[in-house]
């Protein structure tokens, strides 16, 4: 178990750190001075935030920010936002979301995706290295143009291996040094001071533009335990305006062709018509939804009261709530053990979400920080604490899924277990399955499925270079280790001879939609579906060795027996053959088999016994005994 040391708050020393929150919709930078962490703010701006925007014209010229988003409804091809989504993603990941963006996506062959700017592939990496770069420059020059190379970088708890990669990757290309890359939820827990100020459990609910966390930790005596986290990588602040979109854009419904209403320009105009509506109705009863196109003569005005737009968006609200009540689940804790509960995100501000948090957990939450610069200021403090400053504070996060390895028979090896404390590592033996066996090759898995089949694999390497030796006596050490970042790496080593392999995980895109919500959810409605497959897959494994450890010895000592036992044998050996090669493998036949086949050999099992005492006792005395 990793401790990571924070104290004071007192160092007053210029700035060489800060922290970023790269968020779906706005990113901002934060950094310690005077004591305590603030907001960087370009001069005469009363907002540190810069929409997470770009847009590049035909001569290659790049905007980001707020003029890029003024480019939205004008030049929307060519005008690319939430890219937070597409980080560490394949095609088939985003199909929801390609609707909605206006620019062209695609896919190359080793699976990494390509937005067409121009005729011009940017991969989702590249584009958000311009948006870190933009965050980072400003805040460069709002400190009177410090030379700050070093950060700290927030991501979504359940941002998984690829997409964390894949936000250090964009970092590396801004030329950024990445000191850690720490969860949002976390972030804001250290904002808040949580530590300073409770002890206890706290729920920390991060509802931003694009992703939503959960994460339950536990406070106590300056130390943050992270007890479980959960959320939903495809709901934000997106989908809520993106409800209120299709209000007015069915109005449009047989007044415009269906090319009219896929207009790039339109749906970006309606886009951004329902984010001012939401922010407006956060603040009053009513508000106008204003679509305006000057040049395709559209102008369509809606008034939409708060009761309707709540009763719109609850369904997404109470997705929220149901990954609240999976973690607090996997946290083995009930609603009334919750001290405290912190509000993080910008979407967090909508009263039908406030009340929601408030209905569930019994208990006003948290709101007294801007929402919006919560975790950028967190990130600035845990940058602050890397770079020598102190707190009397350990901080503790965990791994959202299982990891382990593929196994014969396609069952699955646990290594690390779900919510395992980071940084963490550990060891587990393997052997080998066949006689001279000189290599291994391991699949990688992210899940909780018993079967590697229902389990997304991460990757996979391969051990050669083992001795040629009988089955199952090559001793084989599989490592698992996960850094403070959340990021993996696997080692094999045959004990014998030393000879190792590694691979740091990086596969070749991310999670689909939704999938370790939806991982989860499988675990528990297939769990005994998955017992059987699980057991299955193992007495396969076992019948495999058992019919090859016999077929093996049986030709020593074939003549010490007798015919019928011989007989019995065989035909337990073809039996358990059958069962294992059924193609719906049944469980009480293959146990059966097992069973039948262990007492069949019974009597090979004597005779093997005793002419090993036999050869032991060779030559020697009863005195020697």
């Amino acid at each position: 178990m990793g401790y990571i040391e924070l104290n004071v708050l007192n160092n007053d020393q210029s700035p060489q750190v800060m922290g970023i929150d790269l968020g779906t919709t706005n990113s901002l930078a934060a950094t310690w001075k005077d004591g305590h962490p603030v907001v960087i703010k370009p001069e005469h701006s009363n907002s540190g935030s810069v929409p997470s925007v770009i847009h590049i014209s035909e001569d290659g010229n790049v905007i980001v920010g707020q003029k890029a988003l003024d480019q939205a409804t004008v030049d929307p091809r060519h005008t690319i936002f939430s890219i937070k989504r597409m980080m560490g993603r394949g095609l088939a990941d985003i199909q929801d979301d390609l609707e909605a963006f206006p620019f062209p996506i695609s896919e190359d062959e080793n699976g990494l995706l390509n937005i067409d700017v121009h005729g011009r592939q940017y991969t989702p990496q590249e584009l958000s290295s311009l948006i870190l770069l933009r965050v980072h420059d400003l805040g460069c020059r709002a400190m009177g143009g410090a030379e700050i190379q070093r950060a700290v970088i927030t991501v979504p708890a359940y941002f998984d291996d690829t997409q964390r990669q894949a936000t250090r990757d964009s970092a590396r290309l801004a030329g950024i040094d990445v000191m850690r890359i720490i969860n949002e939820p976390t972030a804001a827990s250290l904002a808040y001071g949580l530590d300073q100020s409770a002890s206890g459990n706290v729920a920390v609910y991060d509802l931003g533009g694009g992703t939503f966390d959960i994460s339950i930790l536990s406070i106590e005596d300056g130390v943050f335990h992270v007890l479980s986290t959960n959320g939903d990588t495809h709901l934000g602040g997106d989908d809520f305006d993106r409800a209120l979109a299709k209000l007015v854009l069915d109005q449009l419904e047989g007044k415009l062709s269906s090319d009219e209403l896929a207009d790039p320009a339109l749906q970006q105009a309606a886009r951004l018509a329902a984010e001012k509506c939401k922010v407006k109705l956060s603040e009053q009863p009513e508000a106008e939804l204003h679509l305006v196109l000057p040049d395709s003569g559209i102008n369509v005005r809606r008034n939409v009261t708060r009761e309707e737009f709540e009763a719109l968006v609850s369904p997404l609200v109470q997705r929220t709530l149901d990954c609240c009540l999976q973690a607090l689940a996997d946290a083995n804790l009930e609603v009334g053990e919750v001290a405290e509960v912190v509000m993080v995100g910008g979407s967090t501000r909508m009263p039908v979400v406030r009340e929601g948090v408030e209905g569930f957990f019994k208990r006003l939450p948290h709101t007294e920080l801007n929402p919006d610069e919560v975790v950028a200021i967190g990130a600035a403090i845990q940058a602050h604490i890397l770079s020598g400053g102190s707190r009397d504070l350990l901080l503790m996060d965990v791994t959202p899924l299982s990891l382990g390895l593929e196994t014969v028979g396609g069952a699955v090896s646990k290594i690390i277990a779900r919510n395992s404390t980071i940084p963490c590592q550990a060891t587990e033996g393997f052997t080998t399955y066949a006689d001279n066996q000189t290599g291994i090759d391991f699949n990688i898995l992210q899940g909780e499925r018993e079967l590697a089949q229902d389990c997304r694999s991460l990757g996979r390497f391969k051990l050669t270079g083992i001795p040629p030796m009988p089955a199952g006596l090559a001793r084989i050490a599989v490592r698992f280790h996960v850094d403070a970042d959340g990021l993996l790496t696997v080692t094999a080593r045959e004990e014998s001879t030393g000879v190792k392999s590694s691979i740091e995980v990086k596969p070749k895109h991310g999670l689909t939609d939704s999938a370790v919500e939806q991982m989860l959810e499988d675990s528990l409605t297939n769990a005994r579906a998955d017992f059987e497959a699980g057991r299955n897959a193992g007495l396969v494994t076992e019948l495999g060795t058992m019919i090859h450890a016999t077929e093996k010895s049986l030709p020593n000592v074939i003549d010490q027996l007798d015919p019928e036992q011989l007989a019995d044998i065989r035909e337990a050996i073809d039996a358990a053959r059958e069962a294992s090669d059924a193609k719906e493998k049944d469980g009480k036949s293959l146990q059966s088999a097992r069973d039948a086949l262990e007492q069949a050999t019974m009597p090979l099992a004597a005779v093997l016994m005793d002419s090993v005492a036999k050869a032991a006792l060779s030559g020697k005395s009863l005195s020697d005994v």
